[in-house]
């Protein structure tokens, strides 16, 4: 065998080899899309529904808040009748029944004044306690005048 003979058969091994190798590498590949296409299939098949199930939940969702819209609305037209009907009730009773409470007060008193007898004066001077300080309940009084405002 001549020196071109090796070199001939030595080329078409290592081309043997390569088409070998590159041969697994397609068929591992093919595997791999086969896999990958049925796995592409499945979700699918579960994310149709799932979108649809999706899309159902967000229009009821839009129906109940249409219903919470509507029911705030209702309750804010109440609120604002009830603050009406409250503005006119104090109104058109209010001041009656403030005199009737005043009339009332002046006649228990009147009456109590008539029965119950006069109660005696306290000898000694009333003095009230504000934050630790005793202060005199009523102001001295010099020549018929209030000592307040005058300079001693």
């Amino acid at each position: 065998m001549s020196g071109g003979e090796v070199a001939g058969i030595l080329v078409a091994v290592f081309w043997a080899i390569l088409v070998s190798f590159l041969a697994v590498v397609l068929v591992r590949l093919a595997q791999t899309l086969r896999a990958t296409t049925a796995l592409v299939a499945d979700v699918t098949e579960q994310a149709v529904p799932l979108l649809a199930d999706a899309s159902a939940t967000l229009r009821s969702a839009q129906t109940q808040l249409d219903k919470v819209d509507a029911i705030a609305s209702d309750v804010q037209e109440v609120t604002s009748n009830a603050s009406a009907l409250s503005t006119t009730v104090a109104s058109t009773f209010g001041g009656p029944l403030v005199k009737v409470a005043a009339f009332g007060y002046g006649v228990r008193q009147a009456l109590g004044r008539r029965t119950a007898p006069e109660p005696e004066p306290d000898p000694r001077p009333r003095r009230t306690v504000i934050v630790g300080r005793t202060v005199p309940s009523a102001r001295r009084k010099r020549n018929g005048r209030s000592s307040r405002g005058q300079k001693d």
